[in-house]
């Protein structure tokens, strides 16, 4: 059934933590400033760098680049608004501009767990069957992978945003969160429906189950295989190489796996400001970190970042010099 017509909420407050108190929001607001400029400095750095190093014009960098956009596009999408609110006051939102800023939310998340299922993927192919990764793994075939990707979310999530839009939305218009995001939206339904609800579920388990699932199997079979060579050198590179990848898998995933069964299993946290602060930490703590990672622990950005910052230190030792 759908209940539109029911519907009397115009525009909606983006409350944020509910326990803060308002002395606090000035170092807030500074502190969630300080985490976009990182976010989009950071992400937008990977872009320009690989764009501008021919040598990094290979699938696995062009992988971190999707990984880059997804990031700045989620920072764009959710961090702006709730800085506003501590800084200005500034916490309406419109009927539509909610419903829009939850689609996007929830469309980049599904993104950044394909883009990071295609990244474990690459990494099976070139450590388990080396000799067919240049067949398998080019340029235009990661592309085409990632644009698909791309694509096929945002024409998937059009049926959470037109399910979420069907539900009447008459009583309250606090959201209880940062940013709008379907858990937040659904709550403030009122009439509940269980047919929405499971299939919302259903849909966030199988954006989030499904890529963890291949992402499992591909690194157990990256241990197993690395394991099994006796090179210690090769050995020490390769879980050098995939350790950041999966523990940044890890903190993408598991805290999100947990707030989605908790929300349908009706588990509530002791402290609202705690789920909020765990649900911005798994959203951004990784768009944060991404960039660092893949520039001091990839062995080829590493070691272009370390040949520049010679060439910059021995030109301005001959500087000095004359």
């Amino acid at each position: 059934m759908t209940y539109t017509n029911f519907t009397t909420v115009k525009d909606f407050h983006i409350f944020g933590f509910p326990g803060l108190q308002p002395e606090h929001y000035g170092p807030v607001s500074a502190l969630l400033l300080l985490t976009f400029l990182s976010i989009v400095f950071g992400n937008v750095f990977i872009l320009a760098f690989v764009a501008y190093e021919r040598c990094l014009h290979k699938p696995t960098y062009l992988i971190f680049c999707h990984l880059a956009l997804t990031d700045i596009a989620f920072g764009f999408v959710t961090l702006p608004k709730i800085i506003a609110r501590y800084w200005w006051d500034d916490k309406v939102v419109s009927f539509g501009a909610c419903f829009t800023q939850m689609y996007f939310v929830h469309c980049l998340g599904a993104i950044h767990a394909l883009i990071l299922l295609t990244m474990a993927v690459d990494r099976f192919i070139a450590i388990c069957i080396p000799l067919r990764y240049p067949v398998l793994i080019r340029n235009n075939n990661i592309l085409f992978i990632c644009g698909v990707c791309w694509i096929f979310t945002f024409i998937r999530m059009l049926v959470i945003l037109f399910q979420a839009l069907s539900l009447p939305y008459c009583n309250s218009n606090i959201i209880a969160q940062c940013y709008c995001d379907l858990i937040s939206i659904m709550r403030l339904a009122c009439k509940k429906d269980q047919y929405i609800e499971e299939l919302a579920f259903g849909f966030s388990m199988f954006s989030l189950s499904v890529p963890l699932g291949f992402i499992i199997f591909s690194y157990f079979a990256i241990i197993i295989s690395v394991l099994k060579t006796s090179r210690t050198n090769g050995c020490s590179k390769t879980m050098s190489t995939c350790t950041p990848q999966i523990f940044i898998t890890s903190l993408y995933f598991l805290p999100r796996c947990f707030v989605y069964l908790a929300y349908f299993l009706g588990f509530k946290f002791p402290n609202a400001d705690i789920r909020i602060a765990v649900i911005m930490l798994y959203s951004l703590l990784p768009a944060v970190v991404n960039p660092l990672i893949y520039c001091f622990k990839t062995k080829d950005i590493k070691e272009i970042l370390l040949k520049k910052l010679k060439s910059v230190k021995i030109g301005i030792e001959i500087k000095l010099n004359y």
